[in-house]
């Protein structure tokens, strides 16, 4: 894999409950996420394109290899939190990227989280059934 002394680019994504730790290496377009490749990890295309944008956006492509860590969350969440973290490994290897990344809304933490469930409801907004007689 990639030993430790091999020198890389750190960032940290969030995205819902999932956080993501991502690391870039100079090499030839691989992302492994959780020991995987990303064709094994996410099943469809458009999750695949969601933490490939960065790159495509940057035209980088090709001359990075990504290695990510990934816990928490569903396989959207975790998406979205590569995809953050790439953009601000991104921004440790060139500074210039950074206008471009913006632009796009790679760089923001997206806070919409989950709504907590309020007494009386049976959801966050899902209230009982109401029966006229």
């Amino acid at each position: 894999m990639y030993e430790s002394k091999q020198p890389y680019f750190y960032g940290t994504g969030r995205r819902k409950s999932s956080v993501a730790r991502v690391r870039v290496y100079a090499g030839s377009g691989n992302i492994t996420i959780n020991g995987r490749d990303i064709n094994d990890y996410f099943g469809l295309e458009t999750l695949k394109l969601i933490v490939k944008q960065p790159l495509i956006l940057t035209e980088t492509s090709d001359k990075f290899d990504v290695v990510c860590t990934v816990a928490g969350g569903g396989v959207t969440g975790q998406a979205g939190a590569i995809r953050h973290g790439l953009s601000r490994a991104l921004l440790q290897v060139n500074d210039e990227m950074r206008p471009v990344l913006k632009k796009a809304g790679f760089l923001t933490r997206d806070p919409r989280m989950k709504e907590r469930k309020k007494y009386g409801l049976k959801a966050a907004r899902r209230a009982p059934q109401f029966s006229k007689r």
